[in-house]
């Protein structure tokens, strides 16, 4: 009997709603699945088959841990997705490399720690601003309008911890919505359309919704030059003013896939695990 352990963290920020139906669905197969917290000394991953990582969200706090922490696992079992795609792909630095590829993504500038920008001299009135490693919606804020005093201070007391980002609020979000992507054992399986969150809100997610044409060709593209042992992938995706498509966030770490949302894509995920490696 294959072993298959789920990478979560000791103490979950919020609950992962992938979790049940996914253990469900392995156990189904005949599968042995467990939860294997990655910052518990006393997990061992050399235990498992295979491990994937799944709600670690807590990595933000200590990267350079769980950096470690994949490299180790990697070593000692089938990682998925692959460590050092993970690694990458746990700063969101890499929208700066995918936008010099080619890839339409969301404008961004950086704001390195302890350094800010006069964004006085940006283009953009409706202000987003995020760290470069995070996750839901830690650390992040939206400055519409009228609100650039306080979105400099915002930036003054975060960047003394950490590094930053700052981007425009994409008006199209408002209408169509941001579009998670879920890519699941090579195929795209759905989309759903949430809204996006900031100061801490709750994510309002649509039923799951079939992928548009060009959407498939985008998230082929995006994927293309990683996509050898890729096991999953969530593509989070906006439209700018003239219809097309910008890269808002690629998650190949630990993103929520809305599972419940779209029963194909569970079986075909648990498939795909089973399958793996």
């Amino acid at each position: 009997m294959k072993r298959v352990a789920l990478a979560t963290c000791q103490a979950l920020p919020e609950p992962d709603h992938d979790e049940a139906p996914l253990l469900a669905a392995l156990r189904g197969l005949g599968v042995s699945a467990d939860m294997l917290a990655w910052d518990d000394p006393a997990a061992d991953p050399a235990a498992y088959d295979l491990v994937v990582v799944r709600s670690t969200w807590n990595y933000i706090h200590d990267l350079p841990g769980f950096r470690a922490w994949l490299k180790r696992a990697g070593d000692a079992t089938r990682l998925a997705n692959p460590a050092d795609v993970m690694s990458w792909n746990c700063d969101k630095s890499y929208l700066f490399e995918l936008s010099a590829a080619g890839v339409p993504v969301v404008p961004t500038v950086n704001v390195s720690r302890g350094t800010w920008p006069a964004l006085d001299r940006l283009p953009w009135e409706d202000l987003v601003v995020k760290p470069r490693v995070g996750a839901a919606s830690f650390a992040t804020k939206r400055f519409p309008p009228g609100h650039r005093v306080q979105a400099e201070a915002f930036l003054r007391e975060t960047c003394s911890a950490r590094d930053m980002l700052v981007q425009p609020y994409v008006p199209s979000v408002d209408g169509h919505g941001e579009r998670s992507l879920v890519w699941v054992g090579g195929e795209l399986t759905h989309s759903v359309r949430k809204n996006p969150r900031l100061a801490g809100g709750d994510e309002s997610v649509s039923e799951a919704l079939p992928p548009e044409a060009d959407e498939r060709a985008f998230v082929e593209r995006v994927l293309a030059p990683r996509r050898q042992g890729l096991l999953y992938a969530r593509v989070d995706v906006a439209r700018a003013e003239d219809g097309t498509l910008m890269l808002m966030e690629l998650e190949l770490v630990e993103p929520s896939l809305f599972l419940k949302q779209c029963p194909p894509a569970l079986e075909r995920f648990a498939r795909a695990i089973e399958a793996y490696g």
